[in-house]
């Protein structure tokens, strides 16, 4: 099985993420687009590099079903493979 390499601006999104930050957030530090942002996570979050959460007030819970239309309603977390793929490099 081949390792895939994570693309620079992935990175850039991975690197955000060592605490659960809001997708506008992550937008905001990165300045990708919206499109950009999206394709990123949606690709992160399949190889197991991030993790999606639902916002219900202060708190955050785990969550497999994520609306990849609307990214911008969760929070994202590195995995400990993906803070692993970070520090790989």
């Amino acid at each position: 099985m081949s390792k895939r390499k994570i693309s620079k601006s992935e990175r850039k999104v991975l690197e955000k993420l060592i605490f659960p930050e809001r997708f506008q957030v992550i937008m905001e530090e990165t300045g990708h687009l919206y499109g950009e942002l999206r394709d990123d996570l949606i690709n992160l979050l399949s190889f197991g590099f991030v993790e999606a959460y639902e916002r219900n007030g202060s708190q955050i819970t785990l969550t497999s079903f994520y609306d990849s239309d609307h990214l911008q309603d969760f929070t994202f977390r590195a995995t400990s493979k993906g803070l692993t793929e970070i520090k790989s490099h």
